[in-house]
């Protein structure tokens, strides 16, 4: 039975018919016309293959099949070996047109269709051994400009193979010259990582990414490998990517994007923006630099820097698509104009937020707008009628449906209408009772209502139904912190946390918190400083400033907090500590 296998179909001849006079026409033409090009095929060879597209129209591919194959052998021509393969594939016939594929490949030995055909349909009749001669052939008849493209696609051509060590196995071993080639030795080397990789060998498939950087520094190859790889774990994988990008004076921009990607997964943010600053600096005309540099810098509250970085990806895109005939929808644009409307109603700037709205005309992105509108509306005070647009936006599929749900708990939390969204929240949980997402946000809601029993049962259940969920965890550890309650089972619960997410700054900010209520505060100062130096953030000033305060290091603590109200004024945990402590800034 063959699966996923798509292969293109060829016109099996030109029909190149000349014209006929009319009666008082131009004869002159016809004659002109250039005769049909010469043809194996002689009238009983012709016959036979009519027969044979009949039979296969008429419901018998199986005879049509022969007919095809035989008057294919008879002419040794490689468009009717491929309309036999096509109608084996058609009748789900694998082993027909694996023997019309190897026939045809005897028959000409050198046609890279006849060899791609035989890979392909071995790989579907999962018959992986027997790839590796094929594999090997198929790398050997590209031309020689297209022979690092070959080598680079062949992960792609085993993606859906069950036993992908066999594959890695197979692919390594037809890449027995090509990774002693310098030419090909780091693309070769590459994809060995690759096929490693997707075996379930990352020490493999390291030492594989190693030895390509080794083979050309230049290459990106072996540091998307990496990336792949990294992870606290794997440390050596890290250290691979920040030699390809200190060995080259101008990397390729998509792999220090694709590093700072990986640095947000792993919460190191200021690492993550100095990758992006680096980008946008070393190609000024790079877009997607311009868009993560401007999300990150709005997440930052630094809403002129994020502004002009918008407004810089909007006129790149702007130039960029007047140059392109695509059509498809520019979703990074939406995003931009988005995020533009969202810091222009920080500002308390409605009209601008609209103008930026207005902007948006993809229909696929105007509930996002809708729901922004809904924000706007929702800061003027005009809560009802925000409530009412975000319920009356069309629901398109189930996504539109949450993201209507999300919106609205938003606005009801935004205006610390408590209740409201923990009711909201209840009742999508009735529906959903095992959304750990839904359940976790009710929690929160339940903690800001004073309902602490309930916040506890909400995240207990959340922990129950997915043990791994971090912020849970971390929550009611610091929930615990904050009360001054239980805090050897707090200091449980955000270690646990921390297994999942080293290297978070906010949950490091719990971990620091609770050891001030212990008493650690040294040990308490030490963690503060290594979250605020990776994430600069508001709440986390206001408590490394407290234990500062604490431990009598008063200038540096007030310093911590003016720096916290440069990144956010309005944050209500640094009002609440400058104003307990009698602090005057």
């Amino acid at each position: 039975m063959l699966c996923g296998l798509s292969l293109t179909t060829a016109s099996l001849w030109a029909q190149n018919t000349a014209p006929v006079a009319k009666p008082g026409g131009d004869l002159a033409a016809a004659i002109e016309t250039p005769a049909p090009p010469s043809s194996p095929l002689d009238a009983e060879l012709f016959y036979r293959l009519l027969v044979g597209e009949i039979t296969v129209r008429d419901g018998d591919p199986a005879a049509g099949f022969a007919l095809m194959l035989d008057t294919a052998r008879k002419t040794n021509d490689g468009s009717l070996f491929q309309r036999a393969v096509e109608i084996a594939l058609q009748s789900r016939s694998g082993d027909a047109a694996l023997q019309a594929a190897m026939a045809w490949r005897q028959a000409l030995p050198e046609s890279k269709d006849a060899n791609r055909y035989v890979l392909q349909i071995l790989i579907a009749l999962n018959r992986i051994q027997d790839t590796l001669e094929p594999l090997k052939k198929s790398i050997d008849l590209a031309a020689a400009s297209e022979r690092l493209l070959a080598i680079s696609s062949i992960p792609r051509a085993y993606a859906r193979v069950g036993d992908k060590k066999l594959a890695s196995s197979v692919i390594e071993n037809a890449l027995g010259t090509y990774v002693i080639n310098p030419a090909t030795a780091s693309t070769a080397w590459t994809t060995v990582g690759r096929a490693r990789l997707a075996a379930g060998d990352p020490q493999g498939a390291l030492n594989a990414a190693q030895k390509g950087n080794a083979s050309d520094t230049n290459a990106e190859g072996p540091a998307f490998v990496a990336l792949e790889l990294m992870s606290p774990k794997v440390p050596a994988a890290e250290m691979l990517v920040k030699k390809y990008l200190a060995d080259n004076p101008k990397p390729a921009p998509e792999v220090r994007m694709a590093y700072a990607r990986t640095l947000l997964d792993a919460q190191r943010y200021a690492e993550a923006t100095s990758e992006v600053q680096l980008v946008s600096k070393d190609k000024p005309d790079y877009l997607p630099a311009w868009l993560a540099l401007g999300s990150l810098q709005l997440q930052d509250n630094q809403l002129a820097l994020a502004q002009a970085s918008f407004e810089r990806y909007v006129a790149l895109d702007k130039a960029a698509n007047r140059q392109s005939d695509d059509d498809e929808p520019d979703r990074g644009l939406t995003q931009a104009y988005l995020a533009l409307a969202q810091i222009a109603e920080k500002r308390k700037d409605f009209a601008a937020a609209d103008a930026w709205l207005n902007k948006i005309d993809n229909s696929a992105d105007m509930l996002q707008a809708q729901v922004r509108r809904a924000s706007i509306l929702a800061s003027r005070g005009q809560m009802t009628e925000a409530r009412q647009l975000i319920r009356g936006l069309p629901e398109r599929n189930p996504g539109d449906a949450r993201l209507k749900l999300q919106a609205e708990v938003g606005l009801l939390r935004d205006l610390k209408q408590h209740q409201a969204a923990h009711d909201l929240l209840a009742q999508a949980v009735k529906a959903e009772p095992k959304d750990t997402d839904l359940l976790y946000d009710q929690a929160m809601m339940a903690e800001k209502l004073n309902q602490l029993p309930e916040m506890e049962r909400l995240l207990r259940r959340v922990i129950e139904i997915k043990p791994d969920a971090y912020n849970a965890y971390n929550a009611l550890g610091y929930s615990f912190a904050e009360r001054n309650v239980r805090l050897p089972e707090a200091k449980q619960l955000i270690k646990k946390a921390l297994e999942f997410v080293p290297n978070d700054p906010f949950i490091q900010d719990s971990l620091a918190w609770v050891e001030f209520r212990m008493g650690n505060f040294a040990e308490s100062a030490k963690i503060f400083a290594n979250a605020f130096k990776s994430k600069p953030d508001a709440e986390i000033a206001a408590h490394y400033g407290e234990v500062l305060w604490v431990m009598g290091q008063r200038d540096k603590a007030v310093a911590i907090w003016r720096e916290g109200q440069l990144l956010n004024p309005a944050n209500d945990t640094l009002i609440e500590t400058i104003k307990r402590l009698k602090v005057k800034l």
